[in-house]
């Protein structure tokens, strides 16, 4: 159990950068405006554009979550007690010494909120396809894509 609770710590500020491909219903230009006007409103800053590439890149910051960091101290009290009140009935002669791991259970909200607080960094691309159609792939992380995909009625490559 000690083991499964330390990985999902680690997995809570795990890097999770996906890329979808988007088919635009109408011309990729208006695609990319539309685009733009969305991240800008979702605070991401427009860093460049690369004409020739066909190739634009949104820099933001993102805030760590408080109920989160709350939520992985909450846990580790929880798994520290476990782990503690195991190790006093394995070794009752001990005394109460192992209740003093709960102690460290703060460190897992800490080491959250200094990890999670990231720039992030969205790429999006107009790539030519067959029949004079263009393919826009945008490299994000998973969570702003999914937001994109719900906000904006956009269809996807499979």
């Amino acid at each position: 159990m000690m083991i499964g609770l330390f990985f999902f710590i680690r997995a809570s500020v795990k890097d999770r950068t996906k890329q979808i491909q988007l088919i635009p219903a109408e011309s990729a230009d208006i695609l990319i405006k539309k685009l733009q006007e969305y991240f800008e409103a979702r605070a991401y800053q427009l860093t460049s554009i690369d004409a020739q590439n066909k190739l634009v890149a949104f820099k933001g910051y993102v805030q760590p979550s408080i109920f989160l960091a709350i939520l992985l101290s909450f846990l580790a009290v929880v798994g520290l007690s476990c782990l503690a009140l195991i190790l006093f009935l394995l070794f009752p002669s001990v005394n109460n010494i192992f209740w003093l791991l709960v102690l460290i259970s703060p460190l897992a909200g800490v080491f959250y909120w200094q990890k999670a607080g990231r720039w992030e960094n969205i790429l999006v691309q107009v790539t030519p396809k067959t029949n004079s159609s263009n393919v826009v792939t945008i490299t994000a992380h998973r969570d702003e894509l999914i937001q994109l995909q719900e906000n904006l009625s956009v269809q996807t490559v499979d």
